[in-house]
């Protein structure tokens, strides 16, 4: 035989082998099914964001200020919290104030705004209100953002997987049986996007809030972690 009939024997013998290969794997039966977990936990963590905001004529007197209420916030901060490494300031933005004037004129300065935020993250959560007192009365003006988190979300990720894929796993044996099948092995998995619902406080405060007498009250809710499993199976006759 030639090389070039043997070249052509062995194309057809490998495109055969392919072919054969292609429509096995096409025509394994199978059945889809997904399996959905939501694992709801208690927040054991919270994050605060407090704004320190100064307004003054100048640029450098706004900074100047700025920096004495932080300092004041930060005192303030570290004697109500036994951990201070948790505190840490970000964000600092100083800026011009512009009047426009209503006939559309050339826009003036009439003075610079300088902020700050102070970031405080605590594993106590009933002490959250406390906390944003005090940083109030030594001198915050604003509260950005509150929100509520897990030490160890992972834990509970895995948790949420585990359920689904049980749930995904029975209800492709539930199906299967409905049609005279069993599940004879799992020839896909995929995971969905897992999702961590957090609770997370929009709040407005005032300078008035440090007047009151007691702290205060902060209601952390639950946490919601979801996940999603969709399993492809093999099936065959019982």
């Amino acid at each position: 035989m030639s090389i070039c009939g043997t070249t052509l024997s062995l194309l057809l013998l490998y495109g055969s082998v392919y072919a054969q290969s292609n429509v096995t794997q096409e025509t394994i039966p199978s059945i889809t099914a997904s399996g959905d977990a939501v694992i709801q936990a208690q927040p054991d963590r919270a994050r605060i964001d407090l704004g320190v905001v100064s307004q003054a004529s100048t640029a450098r007197e706004a900074s100047a200020q700025n920096a004495k209420q932080v300092e004041q916030v930060l005192a303030g901060l570290r004697k109500a919290l036994p951990d201070t490494k948790n505190i840490r300031t970000r964000g600092y933005s100083l800026h011009p104030n512009y009047h426009h004037p209503r006939d559309g004129g050339q826009p003036t300065i009439t003075g610079y705004t300088a902020s700050n935020i102070v970031e405080i993250t605590v594993d106590d959560v009933k002490a959250v209100g406390e906390i944003v007192d005090s940083a109030i009365k030594a001198g915050a003006n604003n509260v950005n953002g509150l929100e509520f988190m897990l030490r160890n979300e992972q834990e509970f990720r895995s948790r949420a997987l585990r359920e689904a894929a049980t749930k995904a796993r029975a209800n492709a044996e539930t199906l299967a049986a409905a049609l005279g099948l069993k599940v004879a092995r799992v020839l896909h998995v995929q995971e969905g996007s897992p999702a961590v619902i957090r609770p997370v406080r929009e709040i407005a405060m005032q300078r008035m809030v440090a007047d009151a007498a007691s702290a205060i009250p902060m209601e952390p809710g639950t946490i919601e972690v979801r996940a999603q499993v969709t399993l492809t199976v093999e099936v065959r006759s019982q």
